[in-house]
């Protein structure tokens, strides 16, 4: 049960930033957590508004779980202009605290918001700017721009306080500059759907599970993928959505490796029909570059799936090494599928981590969490009224 929480005996009102919000085509892993974390402040008897991007089939104002929607702009740049015009210059009302989510570009609320703020941050990008989707060239550009900028932009928010989800996220904020008292891990909690579990593929069937982009990892899945066809018979799911074009750009470099016949590509699926996929298989592969935590990573582990994956910030917070998964020794294409074809080989080990991924998901709870960020934004607009 979350505590109810008030200010001066009266609701406590929250506005979010984000770019994407509930319902959005694109909408993945950091949505979710933001959502989730908005719930509990409802459940703590906060109003919240989220301000986000609109996109073609949705409302330009709605209701959901108790959280206010309002839809302007488009997602990249878009909604950023019209989240600074709406709040300075149009009507609203007045609230004790706007929360400001970072997705490579943040909103700029320092700049022109006098309440007490909080800087939401799944990952610092980095090099992650090189990893866009942009033609050749404005991609280069735009890369060069993201990186050369970030550090200047966490500048202005040194005063602010942080709200992220692993200690890895943490150290590339200290190593921005922000203070590491400014900065509080709260871990994410996952939502299992309930379902009948399935018998296991007969086929050892391998798992790719998340958004299809560059810094995901997905082009070296599918590397992935052709090595071990080689060595066995195997099947590959693709699960996850990407930009029309980029996907059939995956689907071209699929059958230009010759396994179009063992590889599925899934799209975007439901809850229940991700956590029937995720039961079904025997593997799944992370080899993303940079995360803030890895929500796939758990849910997988939920469904006693383990999960191979590279050594890379936010994985190596959400995959317990020897226990829940492995972690590859070096961050290649080729010891990942070392390690998996070795766990697929040694029945012992699997059982040991499959045993090993269901304990380690039952540590995370939104319940938890939600608690956590209740007590974290109550603190915030209470440190403000009456400075203690």
């Amino acid at each position: 049960m979350i505590k109810r929480v008030e200010s001066d005996g009266q609701k406590i009102k929250i506005l979010c930033f984000s770019w994407r919000g509930p319902g959005h085509p694109m909408a993945g892993g950091a949505e979710q957590v933001m959502h989730e974390h908005m719930k509990g402040w409802v459940e703590a008897g906060c109003e919240v508004t989220l301000f986000t991007s609109h996109f073609l089939s949705g409302f330009r104002q709605e209701i959901i779980d108790g959280v206010k929607i309002i839809r302007r702009g488009r997602q990249i740049l878009g909604v950023h202009i019209a989240a600074a015009w709406w709040y300075i210059f149009l009507r609203h009302e007045k609230y004790d605290l706007v929360v400001d989510q970072f997705h490579g570009i943040p909103f700029f609320t320092p700049l022109y918001v006098r309440v007490p703020k909080l800087a939401v941050v799944q990952e610092v990008a980095r090099k992650v700017w090189f990893k866009n989707d942009l033609p050749w060239l404005l991609n280069y550009l735009i890369g060069i721009l993201g990186y050369v900028s970030e550090p200047f932009i966490f500048k202005l928010y040194r005063s602010i306080q942080f709200l992220t989800g692993s200690q890895s996220a943490k150290d590339d904020l200290v190593r921005m500059g922000i203070k590491g008292d400014k900065i509080t891990i709260i871990h994410h909690g996952v939502i299992i759907e309930k379902i009948k579990v399935p018998k296991k593929e007969k086929n050892p069937t391998v798992v790719f599970l998340g958004a299809l982009a560059k810094d995901k990892g997905i082009e070296e899945a599918i590397k992935a993928f052709s090595m071990l066809s080689k060595s066995g018979v195997f099947k590959f799911w693709i699960i996850g959505r990407g930009g029309e074009s980029y996907v059939e750009k995956l689907k071209k470099m699929v059958r230009k490796k010759g396994i179009d016949g063992s590889t599925k590509f899934w799209g975007f699926v439901s809850q229940k029909k991700k956590f029937e996929l995720l039961a079904r298989a025997q593997v799944m592969i992370n080899p993303s570059i940079l995360e803030g935590w890895g929500l796939v990573n758990i849910e997988a582990n939920a469904m006693g799936m383990p999960v191979v994956a590279y050594q890379s910030p936010g994985l190596v917070d959400s995959v317990s090494d020897g226990k829940s998964g492995i972690l590859c020794k070096t961050n290649t294409v080729g010891e990942m599928v070392k390690e998996i074809e070795n766990l697929i080989q040694d029945r012992e080990k699997y059982k040991r981590l499959q045993k090993g991924a269901k304990e380690w998901s039952n540590r995370f709870s939104w319940e938890q969490s939600k608690k956590e960020s209740v007590k974290l934004i109550s603190g915030l607009v209470r440190y403000k009224k009456y400075g203690t």
